[in-house]
């Protein structure tokens, strides 16, 4: 087969080198690919976002299979323009997309669906948003309904935080379009955890757990980012919280789209909140999480390519997904300034000692090649993943690895998993 990832971050890469392990794989491209993809696909530069170039690409060169990474070409209809053609492609329909296009679609949609969410108000005019916020009291969150790649969401301690945010997204037009309606929501207490599945439209297959690491400092402080780490599995989501996800979660909401006429296909992700066993959502992804994605997929066994073909075909089975048992940890290493301006252009040391690693893989996100020479290119730079026989273990084996890189201004969280280990050791 013929594949085309397209997306040019962590989850990219991730993908890539989990396809490349595919017996079925004869060629693979990524559009437009980063630094570390280059060394596995054929990077093509055509930006994720570029519709019909990446349309024509794939009619071009036959590709057999095109997995979308990134929410932004899902949203524009890619998908839709690639089956079009005639092109079998992995991912939502735009119509699907709006779960990640627009957070009152999703609050509406879950509110009809009968999932248990946040309350919340969807407001465009500063004075009724306001209200809103006097009604409910803080702590409240503040939300851009549409896309502001991780970064439009303000958790407010106090009324007059709560202000300023709805003043940033409805006044100064902080996230453009994105932030001209906003979604307001009650805050939810307890413990966050990603729930991914995969769904041809009928049949919904659970991914193992993952938990994600928001913000950008220790300790869950500081502002809100696309990820700085991850882990797999999430010990908040036991056995019986998985079983009611699924079925008071998942399966409702993929009935609900159906009724709407939306038949979804591609990963279907749950931003949950869990509290004493009691989970609620939190917000919908249509796509693979990043970093999530990274810590799934070295501990997926399956083959992907064979998984997502069956997705994309409407004929994915329910027979489970095989993982290794072990746990995987995702620490991100971000560059300066992140998550406002980053400084970009600074050469990369270490990754040749990490070179033979056996303990896991160094996954790139922003990264790029000049002069032979590898140097940082956006915000979240590389994705440390290593695996171990215990989380503990991930963990140490990760942070071991991150210590042999560096570059100039190079920041990271340090206490990645320590949630899930303070379970461990009571």
């Amino acid at each position: 087969m013929k594949i085309l990832v397209v997306g040019s971050g962590g989850r990219e890469h991730a993908l890539c080198w989990k396809i490349r392990q595919s017996s079925h794989v004869r060629e693979l491209y990524c559009a437009p690919g980063n630094g570390g993809i280059a060394a596995l696909a054929e990077c093509v530069p055509i930006a994720a976002e570029d519709v019909e170039a990446i349309c024509a690409f794939a009619e071009q060169r036959t590709i057999d299979l095109t997995v979308v990474g990134p929410e932004l070409p899902l949203t524009l209809g890619l998908i839709d323009r690639l089956e079009a053609r005639g092109l079998r492609a992995f991912g939502p329909r735009r119509d699907g997309a709006q779960l990640e296009g627009s957070k009152a679609f999703t609050k509406h949609l879950l509110e009809e669906a009968g999932v248990a969410s946040a309350r919340f108000g969807v407001y465009s005019d500063v004075e009724s948003a306001r209200a809103f916020v006097r009604r409910t009291g803080a702590p409240i969150v503040v939300k851009a309904d549409g896309l502001a790649a991780g970064k439009g969401v303000t958790v407010c301690t106090t009324e007059a935080q709560a202000f300023a945010a709805i003043d940033e997204s409805l006044r100064r037009r902080a996230f453009g379009e994105a932030g001209a309606s906003i979604v307001i929501e009650e805050f939810l207490a307890g413990e966050e955890a990603s729930f991914l599945a995969l769904t041809d439209g009928d049949t919904v297959l659970a991914l193992a757990s993952s938990q994600d690491h928001k913000r950008i400092f220790d300790g869950d402080r500081g502002p809100n980012t696309g990820g700085m780490g991850a882990y797999s599995p999430a010990p908040v989501v036991t056995a019986a919280v998985h079983e009611r996800v699924m079925r008071e979660v998942m399966t409702p909401v993929v009935e609900a789209l159906r009724r709407r006429g939306i038949r979804y296909q591609g990963v279907l992700y749950a931003g949950l909140m869990i509290d004493d066993g009691e989970p609620k959502v939190l917000e919908f992804n249509a796509r693979f999480g990043d970093p999530e994605c990274q810590a799934l997929l070295v501990r997926l066994q399956s083959d992907i390519v064979e998984v997502m073909t069956a997705v994309a075909e409407r004929r994915l089975g329910a027979a489970p997904l095989s993982w290794d048992p072990r746990p995987a940890v995702c620490v991100v290493l971000a560059a300066e300034g992140y998550p406002a301006a980053v400084a970009k252009g600074d050469a990369i040391h270490g990754l040749e000692a990490l070179a033979d690693w056996h303990g896991g893989v160094v996954f790139h996100a922003g990264t790029a090649r000049r002069g032979g020479a590898l140097v940082t290119a956006g915000g979240r730079v590389l994705g440390v993943t290593a695996l171990g026989s215990t989380l503990r273990d991930a963990v140490d084996e990760a942070y071991r690895a991150v210590g042999k890189i560096e570059w100039r201004g190079m920041q990271y969280r340090r206490d990645i998993g320590a949630r899930a280990l303070g379970k461990e050791s009571r």
